[in-house]
């Protein structure tokens, strides 16, 4: 097809469109001021004919969205031209679908049986059949044009890109029916399987066949049971065979009981191992021998047991062990409160008494301070009593009898530790404060009293304060005050060590080091990842030690 010579001079003085195209094997030809080609694949709808006057306009869009045309031919020819291309653009279109008429059926089958499934659309069944989609549909389906194939062929062939570009809604839609259905197929059986009707939450983790599937359950709410009723589910409903499952529990015991109902309800032994078990196994098949278990892995009192068989190695070997150890128990035992965090002095000395605030030398003292120093002198080897009788008779004074915090037995030197913290004012002056609950007044008054008493009979007073500990400093000052007056003769650290097992509190304490190195190991933590926590926690020293 050429547009007429006269009618081209005049439309098409520059050559700015085609001056003729010709159809040849599938490509469309036009020349120009340069020829060019158009496979028919690339044509975005057949050709359309502009008439005018004295002669026609021929437009090829094409589906990079620009188009070349033919101005100035005759309207008998650009008609018949037309007819022939859109004829070819036909044929080409439903021979590329009749080319690929295996694979668009296969596709079609599949995804229609998603309507219906009969077994559970999982992802790993899903994502080969998703991934031929989206090649068909890149390569060909997106490239046919619905005018050219028909109606019917289109709406035929539709699912296969919807599929592609919405595979989620269709697997969703696939999942709740299978779901639905097959919960009324195996209703009685899940009625049944159990000594009580499974719950709506257990028959919908039993039928959910996902390629891996997490379910939440908290103690006693029926994880063996799930576990059996799935395995015999997935046996009597002819999913998996008997050999193809594996069952894993942590506990030797629950294996074996999972392993005999299950047995029971379906006549058919499953492997149902431990996860020491099934990794003994796996060594024993790669290394062609088994190693010799350790009787710590799989007992928890023998490994209890070799923690603190270590954790008494250590501390009599390694200064650094010690410290640590002794400091926890020395001063991160308990979770420290002071007076200061309550508002009643009920709820301070119910705090207390659930603290059971219990020296190392085996006492009950009455407050965290008053701990911290008493495990100090214990350790120092400094003997001391505490809360003793005042040593000389105080008559006609109208208070109760006097009992001091600490009376070091040896030297006879009392210690008073004041529960007040100082504030400095603006002038300068410093005020002492109380906790919440405490008449300031009345203890700054007590305070003088004793100091007077011990000046008036010439005892010695060393007196701490709990400014002291608010600024880091609490031990460190009593050891100043105490330095002219005493001998320190300090206890070997397995002396302290067998004391702390006296006092069954090696016990609790190997019991908190085995939580912690198992859950260390089993999250695959690092140092730096529980100083971290414990910042963001801000625990301070307490979570470090």
């Amino acid at each position: 097809m050429q547009q007429r010579p006269l009618l081209g001079l005049f439309l098409n003085p520059w050559g700015a469109t085609a001056r003729a195209v010709e159809l040849r094997d599938d490509t469309l030809r036009a020349t120009a001021g340069h020829p060019a080609s158009v496979p028919l694949s690339e044509l975005s709808s057949a050709p359309v004919v502009r008439r005018g006057l004295l002669s026609s306009t021929v437009v090829f869009p094409n589906t990079a969205g620009h188009r070349f045309m033919v101005r100035g031919v005759g309207h008998s020819k650009a008609d018949a031209f037309s007819r022939t291309v859109s004829a070819a653009w036909t044929r080409y279109n439903i021979g590329l679908l009749e080319k690929d008429a295996l694979r668009i059926n296969g596709l079609l089958s599949a995804i229609g049986e998603l309507r219906n499934p009969t077994h559970y659309p999982s992802a790993c069944l899903l994502m080969p059949m998703l991934a031929k989609a989206k090649i068909l549909d890149t390569t060909l389906l997106s490239k046919l044009r619905p005018e050219a194939i028909g109606t019917d062929q289109t709406r035929r062939i539709e699912p296969i890109s919807a599929f592609a570009k919405a595979p989620k809604r269709f697997r969703a839609q696939a999942i709740a029916r299978f779901v639905e259905t097959e919960l009324m197929h195996w209703h009685d059986f899940f009625d049944s399987v159990e000594s009580n009707p499974l719950t709506p939450e257990q028959r919908l983790a039993i039928v959910v066949d996902e390629d891996a599937t997490l379910v939440l359950a908290g103690a006693g709410s029926g994880k063996t049971s799930v576990i059996t009723a799935k395995a015999a589910y997935l046996m009597k409903a002819g999913i998996r065979k008997p050999e193809e499952i594996l069952l894993l529990a942590f506990a030797r015991g629950a294996a074996q009981e999972i392993s005999a109902r299950i047995e029971e309800r379906c006549g058919a032994p499953v492997e149902v191992k431990t996860f020491h078990a099934l990794a003994y196994h796996i060594i024993g098949v790669v290394d062609g021998s088994k190693p010799a278990l350790a009787p710590h892995a799989t007992d928890d009192v023998a490994f209890l047991a070799l923690i603190r068989k270590i954790l008494k190695d250590l501390v009599g070997a390694q200064p650094a062990v010690y410290r640590a150890t002794i400091d926890w128990f020395a001063q991160f035992f308990v979770v420290p409160q002071s007076p200061w965090d309550f508002k009643t002095r009920h709820t301070y000395y119910t705090y207390i008494e659930k603290q059971d605030l219990r020296t190392l030398q085996g006492e009950r003292v009455k407050s965290y301070e008053e701990l911290l120093i008493a495990n100090w002198l214990y350790e120092k080897g400094i003997a001391y009593a505490y809360e003793p009788l005042y040593e000389l008779p105080l008559k006609g004074t109208g208070r109760r009898i006097y009992t001091p915090d600490f009376r070091l037995t040896d030297s006879g030197i009392y210690i008073e530790h004041f529960g007040v913290r100082r504030k400095r004012m603006r002038d300068g002056t410093e005020h002492l404060m109380t906790a919440p609950y405490i008449d300031r007044d009345a203890y700054l008054a007590d305070m003088e009293w004793k100091r007077g008493l011990h000046a008036t009979h010439g005892t010695v007073l060393i007196e701490t304060f709990s400014y002291d500990r608010q600024e880091g400093r609490l031990l460190q000052a009593l050891e100043e005050k105490l330095a002219p007056h005493v001998t320190y003769n300090p206890r070997r650290p397995e002396t302290i060590f067998n004391r702390l097992i006296e006092l069954h509190r090696i016990d609790s304490f190997t019991r908190l080091l085995g939580t912690f190195l198992r859950k260390y190991k089993n999250g695959g933590y690092s140092i730096q990842d529980c100083e971290n926590k414990a910042r963001a926690l801000k625990s301070g020293r307490r979570a470090k030690a």
